[in-house]
């Protein structure tokens, strides 16, 4: 009983940032830009679903992944009945099988597949130094090929999975429009490695979202080079947030 108010506990934290009043429509205006009706959008993290939302209000058909069984029936209540929403209890990775996933009961949305993630961030980030995962469940892990294969391209995919963003881009083996992944100030060696596997992939142009903030911080698409030098100087000192990458204009997708 202890152990399952603990976890609705730190489900009611997470709720109260991502379902606050006002933020699915200010995340509507923000995605409207890279989604059109009928879109095809992955949501690789989907936690409890405010994205998930935002996407099929645009109209989007929307593959929403979350390993995490503690999130996942809230994930069906808030955005799995919704038309065009398929959900897909895997994560995601650069092949596809089965991982470990490190649960914190305490704080279920940053569970995580990455080790090297958690003790980074619990070392030199002030905001994780009291997350403990003191579980674990075995999860089935799909790859991003995998799913352009069975739903088509998506004209964007977000990506937050706690540390984890580079091994989901491994599994990407050609461009996609656009794509967003978080970055953490206690580990941006991994968003660099992102930035880098982006660019390899395609000619992407980058933007920046601090924190929860739902308007883009530079005045301007930037390419790659500006992007790793603002990561490797500290990325403006914020404690997270998310990269954003798309094609640069009158460029396809490319192998």
């Amino acid at each position: 009983m202890k152990e399952s108010f603990t976890a609705w506990r730190g489900i009611a934290r997470s709720m109260m940032i991502y379902w606050r009043p006002g933020r699915q429509r200010g995340l509507r205006e923000l995605y409207r830009g890279f989604i059109a009706p009928g879109d095809v959008v992955f949501d690789v993290g989907a936690h409890l679903g405010d994205r998930t939302r935002a996407f099929a209000a645009l109209g989007a058909r929307v593959v929403a992944l979350e390993p995490q069984p503690q999130l996942l029936p809230w994930l069906h209540l808030w955005a799995g009945r919704l038309p065009g929403v398929t959900l897909v209890a895997q994560a995601v990775g650069a092949v596809p099988g089965e991982a470990q996933l490190a649960v914190s009961r305490r704080n279920p949305t940053v569970s995580s597949l990455s080790e090297a993630w958690r003790q980074g961030v619990q070392e030199r980030q002030e905001g994780f130094r009291g997350v403990r995962w003191d579980g674990d469940v075995r999860v089935g892990v799909t790859t991003l090929d995998l799913l352009v294969e069975e739903f088509g391209i998506p004209s964007f995919c977000k990506i937050d999975v706690e540390g984890f963003e580079e091994e989901v881009l491994k599994g990407l083996s050609q461009a996609i429009p656009a794509l967003s992944v978080e970055f953490v100030a206690g580990d941006l060696r991994g968003a660099l490695a992102c930035v880098r596997r982006m660019e390899a992939l395609g000619p992407y142009e980058f933007n920046v979202i601090p924190g929860e903030e739902r308007s883009f911080l530079l005045p301007d698409w930037t390419p790659p080079s500006v992007m790793k030098a603002w990561l490797e100087s500290g990325a403006g000192g914020f404690p997270s947030g998310d990269l954003y990458a798309r094609l640069r204009r009158g460029s396809g997708p490319a192998r």
